[in-house]
């Protein structure tokens, strides 16, 4: 087996294994909501943590082997794999949304790094490395502190995390990187600073990639980190390592347009997230405000007048449109108050005329004002129970 074709094995193999462990961060994420970075005391977590350790040691061997635009672009796998897997083994099915975002991502991903062309292998200066790494901390901090500002607003915060993930787990590749190209010459004490910052980002990458996935799911964090790790290791390899986009300015152009189609299958992923959120909220609120225990409180007298009560009330006939719903409503009423004992029926029956009140089905908000559109609440434990209104102005019902 060639070099080449070991590299892309071992490619496959370590997106499988990243994909597994974030199913398993998600999962442990879900299951203790109260611990925000690492659950260490939980054995499911060390095994994500094993998970993502697997990933990262065949992404380190597969830099040995292959270039940097090689085994980067195949770490948009992860996504791909992570969508059936998360079905398979703990049921989480994704909206054709999501499979939608997560194929452009890739897709545009894949093809943005295709066109890094492959250059001769070259290592960094030691300035070269304290300036990358004192940027790239600094960056990743900046995003923490943001994602802890936006704390309210879960998918913000999951996407700023994400980046932040993603930003260290490229410059962890970017070391690696180097590395290997010292290690291919001779190996060096002199390498041990970049073993440290390696150790350093790879942690700060999981913990960060930890704390993204709680409150925005699986598909937005995922697909953020998948697409920024590699894209700023390109944009690494392209300044520093002197890669340059193939085929000249049509490749340059062509570069910009998968970068686009990539940032397209973010903002799905992150849509379909943010509009599966707010029908459940709203959902909630309409339960909350529909419970018929909390409109009609404990019973209240009957509210059935006799004729001559009838000639003082006052005010006119209602509007056409709602008279025919009350005179369904009132003939109802007479049924359920004919078969009680004891129950006087009137001809005139006074019903209280709400300020604001939902529409009764069939009428029409846009002709009747709503302090004249009177409102029937369903009978529960009692012949009428009437809500509790705020205008008190009564209107006569002929029955």
């Amino acid at each position: 087996m060639s070099a080449l074709a070991l590299s892309v094995l071992l490619s496959f193999v370590s997106a499988v294994a990243y994909a597994g462990g974030a199913i398993v961060q998600e999962q442990v994420a879900l299951t203790s909501p109260g611990q925000t970075y690492a659950p260490m005391r939980r054995p499911v977590w060390w095994a994500a943590v094993a998970l993502n350790g697997l990933g990262g040691l065949l992404h380190v061997v597969a830099l040995a082997y292959g270039p940097l635009s090689l085994v980067q672009p195949l770490g948009a796998l992860t996504i791909v794999f992570a969508l059936p897997m998360a079905a398979l083994f703990v049921g989480r099915k994704a909206g054709a949304t999501a499979w939608r975002g997560a194929i452009m991502a890739t897709v545009g991903l894949a093809g943005l790094l295709s066109l890094v062309g492959a250059s001769d292998a070259q290592s960094l200066s030691d300035a070269q490395r304290v300036a990358l790494a004192v940027v790239a901390g600094g960056s990743v901090a900046a995003l923490m502190v943001a994602g802890r500002a936006a704390h309210r607003h879960p998918a913000v915060r999951s996407v700023l995390l994400a980046v932040a993930a993603g930003i260290a787990f490229s410059m962890s590749s970017v070391f690696t990187k180097t590395v290997a190209v010292d290690w291919s010459q001779q190996v060096s004490l002199s390498d041990l600073s970049s073993l440290a910052v390696i150790a350093v980002f790879a942690t700060a990458g999981m913990l960060l990639s930890q704390a993204s996935y709680r409150g925005a799911g699986l598909a937005a964090p995922l697909a953020t980190l998948t697409v920024v790790n590699p894209v700023v290791a390109a944009a690494v390899g392209i300044t520093m390592f002197g890669e340059t986009f193939r085929y000249g300015t049509t490749g340059t152009v062509l570069a910009l347009g998968c970068g686009v189609v990539a940032a397209g299958g973010l903002i799905l992923l992150t849509t379909e997230r943010i509009s599966g959120t707010r029908p459940a909220t709203a959902s909630a609120a309409l339960a909350v405000e529909s419970d018929p225990d909390d409109l009609v409180g404990e019973p209240a007298p009957v509210a059935v007048a006799s004729a001559p009560l009838a000639d003082a009330a006052g005010p006119g006939p209602l509007p056409g449109m709602v008279e025919s719903d009350l005179a369904a409503l009132t003939a109802a009423e007479a049924e359920l108050l004919a078969g009680l004992p004891g129950q006087p029926v009137g001809n005139d029956i006074f019903v209280p005329a709400p300020t604001r009140v939902p529409a009764v089905e069939g009428a029409s908000r846009d002709t009747v004002a709503e302090d004249e559109l009177p409102y029937y609440t369903a009978l529960y434990g009692g012949p009428y129970l009437p809500v509790p209104f705020v205008n008190h102005h009564r209107t006569r019902v002929k029955s």
